[in-house]
């Protein structure tokens, strides 16, 4: 049997938890990465007793950097290969960025960017060479907008995003997608950072829940779209902003 493995950052919470369901419901296999020790433990059994599916998983805190290293050299030593890359792993931070604190930036900089382009880079090599893989990257649609008050964060989902379809369109006729996920900011780390401001948008609208964002990213993954955006108003609002950039010039 040809068995799946997927490897999910930022697995206990959120977009990430809701991932390993959907994969282990698929039978597929998981590696999971994550900074709580005892969370990946309890969501490991519940897996395997409810699925049967094998669990590996490796609490690290990946706002360091070179921790995708040995994530991967960890997967290597098993000798597991990676069939889905699912980079949701992010957190955001609120306030003036002259005010904000810059060791809180740097980690959330090493966790949105560095170590989503090191696990990328590590494992994209071996499913060139084997000609079919899937790797998701959770963007945001934050990157389609300057974000005062999350400056930084805003950035780091822009570059993820960049990022994402630079390499989407590298990879044409080799088998291996990438897919840019692009939920609500609220729904991408930033609302334990900017939670009154988060209460504010969700009595404005209703947003959708993690379950259903991961259930549209896991089917965009493997459909292969290079950017997916849940939700009408969200893709209006990107098509929008897109339409606008491209067409109003800079003053």
């Amino acid at each position: 049997m040809n068995k799946r493995t997927a490897l999910i950052t930022g697995a206990t919470t959120g977009i990430g938890y809701q991932f390993a369901r959907i994969m282990a419901r698929n039978k597929v296999d998981l590696v999971l990465v994550g900074g709580r020790e005892e969370v990946l433990l309890e969501i490991a059994i519940m897996l395997y007793e409810r699925y049967g599916t094998y669990v590996k998983f490796i609490p690290l805190d990946l706002t360091h950097q070179n921790l995708a290293f040995v994530v991967y050299n960890d997967v290597v030593k098993d000798g597991i290969k990676i069939d889905y890359l699912i980079n949701t792993a992010g957190f955001g931070d609120y306030g003036n960025f002259h005010e904000t604190d810059w060791q809180r930036e740097k980690e959330m900089i090493n966790l949105n960017v560095v170590n989503l382009v090191h696990f990328t880079k590590l494992f994209l090599s071996a499913m060139v060479v084997r000609g079919k893989g899937r790797i998701l990257n959770v963007a945001s649609t934050a990157a389609f907008q300057p974000g005062p008050q999350s400056a930084v964060f805003h950035a780091t989902k822009a570059f993820v995003l960049s990022f994402s379809e630079s390499i989407a369109n590298e990879l044409k006729d080799t088998g291996v997608t990438v897919t840019a996920l692009c939920p609500d900011p609220s729904q991408c780390g930033l609302e334990a950072i900017a939670e009154q401001e988060v209460k504010k948008m969700l009595r404005k609208r209703k947003l959708p829940k993690d379950w259903e964002v991961a259930e549209f990213g896991f089917h965009s993954m493997i459909e292969g779209k290079t950017v997916a955006v849940e939700g009408f108003m969200n893709r209006l609002f990107v098509n929008v902003m897109r339409f606008f950039r491209n067409e109003v010039p800079s003053k």
